[in-house]
C-alpha cells in the first residue's frame, strides 16, 4: 500500500465513539494502510457526545466557512480535527450545530431514530466532499463504513460526477449487520433529488430502510467488503446478482493481509 492514498468515510470511530464492528475497523484499516506507508484521511460526524476538550479537537478555519444547500436550505459547514494519539493519524470532524450539536449519535434516549437522520447523511456526505477538494487530495481509494455515510457513493458518481479530482478514485463500502429498524424520512428520495440526482437514481430511497440505503451503496461502489459475520439476506442476494469484486469477512486478527490484497488486486487493479 505504499504511496497510496486511501480515504475513510465512517458513521464512527475509535476512540471517539464506543467500540463497535465500525467504528474498530474504520481505525484498524486506515492504521493498517498507515503503517504500510499509505497515506490516509479519515472523516467522521462530530456528534454532540464526542468529548471534544478530552480529545482535543480544535476548528480548521480554512477548511471551514462554506455553506452547503440540504433540500433548500443553506447549512455552514464546520470541519475540525484531531489526532489519534499514539499513531500520527488525523481525523477530520465534519460539524454543523443544526445536526450534530445534540449530544447523541443517531438515536434519542428512547432509540427512536432521529427524524432529520436523512439530511445528516446528505450534508455528512456532501460535506466530505467538498472538504477533500478543498484539500486537494485525491485519493486512490475512497472506503465507505456505517449507513450514516452509505450516501457517499452515490453523490461521488451523480452529483460530483464531473469533479476531476475523484475520476480515477475507486469506491470500496463496508456492508455491517449494524443497521437499524424502520425507515428514514420519507421525504428522504426527493431530497436527494433536490441535489439534480436523477429518478432512477433514487427510487430505492423512496423506501429509505438500511437495506435499501446499503444498495444504493453498493450499486455506486466499484467493490464491496463483508464487514459483519452474518450480513441481512437481502443485502447478501443484491451482492450475489452483481458482477463486482466482493471480499468476504475477515476477523480482526486475519483481515490487514486480506484487505491489502484486496486493495491492490481487486480494486486497484
Amino acid at each position: 500500500m505504499k504511496d497510496k492514498r486511501i480515504l475513510y468515510v465512517s458513521s464512527e470511530v475509535v476512540p471517539y465513539l464506543p467500540e463497535t464492528e465500525i467504528s474498530s475497523m474504520s481505525f484498524e484499516a486506515p492504521r493498517m494502510v498507515n503503517q504500510q506507508g499509505g497515506q490516509i484521511r479519515i472523516f467522521m460526524p462530530r456528534y454532540g457526545n464526542i468529548n471534544e476538550r478530552r480529545h482535543q479537537l480544535h476548528e480548521v478555519i480554512r477548511l471551514s466557512g462554506i455553506n452547503l444547500v440540504i433540500n433548500d436550505l443553506d447549512m455552514p459547514l464546520i470541519i475540525k480535527v484531531a489526532s489519534i494519539p499514539k499513531e500520527r493519524i488525523q481525523v477530520y470532524f465534519i460539524d454543523n450545530d443544526e445536526y450534530f450539536k445534540r449530544k447523541a449519535t443517531l438515536t434519542d434516549e428512547s432509540g427512536n431514530l432521529f427524524p432529520d437522520n436523512d439530511e445528516r447523511a446528505i450534508f455528512f456526505a456532501k460535506g466530505v466532499i467538498e472538504t477533500v477538494k478543498k484539500l486537494n487530495w485525491s485519493p486512490d481509494i475512497i472506503h465507505v463504513h456505517g449507513w450514516l455515510a452509505a450516501l457517499l457513493p452515490l453523490y461521488l458518481k451523480e452529483y460530483f460526477a464531473g469533479e476531476p479530482l475523484f475520476s480515477d478514485s475507486k469506491i470500496v463500502t463496508s456492508v455491517y449487520n449494524q443497521g437499524f429498524e424502520g425507515t428514514l424520512n420519507q421525504d428522504m428520495a426527493s431530497k436527494v433529488k433536490f441535489d439534480n440526482v436523477n429518478d432512477e437514481a433514487v427510487k430505492t430511497l423512496t423506501e429509505p430502510t438500511y437495506n435499501n440505503l446499503m444498495k444504493v451503496a453498493i450499486d455506486y461502489s466499484d467493490a464491496i467488503i463483508i464487514g459483519s459475520e452474518e450480513i441481512p439476506e437481502a443485502l447478501s442476494k443484491h451482492l450475489e446478482s452483481l458482477d463486482k469484486p466482493v471480499l468476504e469477512y475477515k476477523d480482526k486478527e486475519e483481515f490487514s493481509e486480506a484487505y491489502s490484497n484486496f486493495y491492490t488486486n481487486e480494486v486497484l487493479k
